[in-house]
């Protein structure tokens, strides 16, 4: 649940009339900069050769999203760069990120995996990196600073079955992009390249786009609407909270399928998920988002209690159900930016791909268990 991207007037102004009386002048402190407007934080980042999250934990900020025009932010001072490299080699080797890297890439080439350089580096977001920039490669003897030389060209990949192809994902693409490009679908694409979490692709990895896949008039039927293999092995382990959200579905009368699907997006039905945001639980309720939503439901929620989590996300759910008259695009938009966001400026394009992600899940779940 991301209702940190919600846009109050009011708040903004107090907001940048604070900044603006307790950071020092431009001018005074060669480590403070003023966003521009149109600028993001990791435009910043690149500029100044520093990560998001540096810049993220300097400022204090808790939404990468939300920095404004005229905002002053401090940026990564050269010493502190030099100690983080110092810290990255004591570590192991320092591989330094070459143009068109990526997290996959690098991981693949140095035998390491994307979460053991992501944990080890603190990186936020796996698909925020920049040419220039300095890992610590975990576990891996060695104090050099300069990249790993590029791998010799290997026996060449098998070639994709018979009418496949293969598709390298860009930065910015999602799944939802990309099986529109090839005019199939998500739930295709997740199967024939076991992914659990249609959302979760980097760019710079590799797509089997199968021809058996291919969209036709009956690729929408629920007979071919099935959990991939890989897929159904994580619901059937976790199906204990699926239970309890079918539960709380019929409770409030949400859509089954519906609750299933944003419960496995948002958390994977994993009642221990924090992010970043401070979102918490197996609907991703931030504890602001919680207060509201008891005021609904006329007792406190336990973000920490699955089944108050559940029973907190499947009632907002059906608010929004309530509010935009079973509209399922507008709906998941307020889920994931807000209502009030939703409402002034419609659905943001940034959000298209995590409905499309949820409503080929809802396809998905229809009918489970079963």
């Amino acid at each position: 649940m991301r209702h940190t991207r919600r846009i109050a007037l009011a708040s903004t102004l107090a907001l940048t009339v604070a900044a603006t009386l307790a950071a020092p002048a431009a001018g005074a402190d060669p480590e403070v900069i003023v966003v521009a407007p149109g600028e993001n934080l990791i435009g910043i980042a690149a500029r100044h050769r520093t990560t998001v999250d540096h810049l993220m934990t300097l400022n204090g900020l808790t939404d990468p999203n939300r920095i404004y025009a005229g905002q002053r932010l401090r940026v990564r001072p050269a010493s502190a760069a030099r100690a983080a490299t110092a810290a990255g080699a004591a570590r192991g080797t320092v591989y330094v990120i070459r143009p068109g890297d990526t997290l996959w890439a690098i991981a693949r080439r140095t035998g390491l995996s994307v979460e053991a350089i992501v944990a080890a580096n603190r990186i936020a977001d796996s698909r925020l990196i920049f040419a220039g920039q300095r890992l610590a490669l975990p576990g891996r003897p060695g104090t050099s600073v300069s990249a790993p030389p590029r791998a010799a060209p290997s026996t060449p990949r098998r070639a994709p079955a018979s009418g496949a192809r293969r598709h390298r994902v860009a930065p910015g693409e999602s799944l939802w992009s990309i099986a529109q490009r090839y005019r199939t679908t998500v739930g295709a694409l997740a199967a024939a390249n076991r992914i659990a979490n249609p959302s979760l692709i980097l760019a710079g990895q590799q797509l089997v786009i199968p021809a058996s896949y291919a969209a036709s008039p009956t690729s929408g039927s629920a007979a071919t609407r099935r959990l991939p293999a890989h897929m159904a092995a994580f619901v059937a382990a976790r199906a204990g909270i699926g239970r309890i959200i079918l539960e709380e579905s019929d409770r409030f009368g949400v859509p089954r399928a519906l609750a299933l699907a944003v419960g496995w997006h948002e958390s994977g039905w994993q009642p221990r998920v924090v992010s970043r945001a401070g979102a918490v639980g197996v609907m991703q309720l931030l504890p602001a988002t919680a207060e509201w939503v008891s005021g609904m439901l006329g007792a406190p929620v336990r973000l920490t209690d699955p089944r108050s989590n559940v029973r907190a996300g499947v009632r907002l759910l059906r608010h929004y159900l309530d509010r935009y008259d079973g509209d399922r695009n507008r709906v998941l938009a307020a889920y994931y930016q807000g209502q009030r966001a939703t409402d002034r400026y419609g659905i943001y394009r940034s959000t298209r791909p995590y409905i499309a992600s949820i409503l080929e899940l809802e396809r998905l779940f229809a009918g489970w268990p079963g």
